[in-house]
């Protein structure tokens, strides 16, 4: 039979990524960008549904009776109502591993710039700061090694595994977090609130998920004795972002770095946004996962899974 597979937001890949079609007879088509009023209009007809942000939600989905596929082109799959699919007997296949080089590179970009103060230093050279030193070396702002300090990942993953690599390739002490109100995980895992006090760095890289949700809050921020970059390049919900933004001006965290957010993009009124100016702080915009290479794979792996649904083997959640 031919399928007929729609992309709803295919500039989420960029313009130099390059979209291989699919081996199967089909008819393609793809939109740019997709707002939650236009998915129905444009879906009505897929067979196959390729989406990377675009809300597949139980509404939506009724209303789409000829859809036998969802093709999610990232790995987080948060924004399809799974449950729905599974009761419409709609498989979802989402893409693995594209990212675990270009994410913990991102990663440690943050880490780097916030503990050798790079953004403080550049702010001060551009304002004639090393000239009035008359010195040759100018030392306004904390540079601390990551040699000897200690790593807290919270996410066992690949990406996790791959973060941690690095950390121990710059000589650091790596902790992997236990689940949040778990124990007895075995001998790889810390227990969570001993990652939290003693973590000089702490990086997110789990799924967003109820159980992760707010899994740094007012309570966690208060426990992180030897005040840690704090880092979430993985889901914006993973942190109350509030409580980050009181953590940070209260001196609680000795800076943070987030490329995800809750809401993307951040509108003007969110917390964060009164932060930017300051050299403790990094705001990216969703940019982790990003490089050329990734966004290839991702689009590599997305005609894959449609090709391995239309042999009758998907990979499903």
């Amino acid at each position: 039979m031919q399928e007929t597979i729609v992309f709803l937001d295919q500039d989420t890949l960029g313009p130099e990524v390059s979209m291989r079609r699919p081996a199967i007879p089909h008819e393609w088509t793809h939109y740019g960008l997709t707002a939650p009023g236009e998915i129905v209009e444009r879906a009505r007809n897929a067979t196959i549904l390729v989406v990377n942000k675009v809300p597949l939600r139980e509404p939506v989905l009724a209303e789409l009776p000829k859809l036998r596929f969802v093709a999610v082109a990232a790995t987080g799959t948060d924004n399809v109502d799974l449950a729905a699919c599974r009761r419409r007997g709609i498989p979802v296949s989402n893409v693995q591993a594209y990212a675990v080089h270009t994410v913990p590179e991102h990663t440690f970009a943050l880490i780097l710039a916030l503990r050798r103060s790079l953004f403080a230093y550049r702010i001060s050279v551009a304002a004639g700061k090393w000239q009035e030193s008359g010195q040759f070396t100018l030392l306004t702002h904390p540079i601390r090694d990551l040699h000897g300090s200690t790593l807290g990942v919270i996410g066992e993953g690949a990406i996790g595994q791959a973060v941690a690599a690095l950390g121990r390739a710059f000589g650091m002490r790596v902790l992997f977090s236990a689940h949040k109100g778990s124990s007895g995980m075995g001998p790889l895992y810390t227990p969570f609130e001993e990652v939290l006090e003693r973590s000089d760095v702490l990086t997110l890289h789990c799924p967003l998920v109820p159980a992760t949700r707010n899994l740094l809050g007012d309570a966690e921020f208060e426990r992180m004795r030897r005040r840690p970059l704090v880092i979430n390049t993985a889901r914006g919900g993973l942190i109350d972002e509030a409580a980050l933004v009181r953590a940070l001006e209260e001196g609680l965290i000795g800076g943070a770095a987030v490329d995800a957010v809750s809401s993307e993009p951040p509108p003007p009124e969110h917390p964060f946004m009164r932060l930017v100016e300051r050299p403790d702080f990094i705001l990216t915009p969703h940019v982790g996962w990003a490089s050329r290479e990734a966004r290839q794979e991702v689009a590599d792996q997305v005609t894959a899974c449609i090709e391995a649904f239309a042999e009758g083997r998907p990979g499903t959640w």
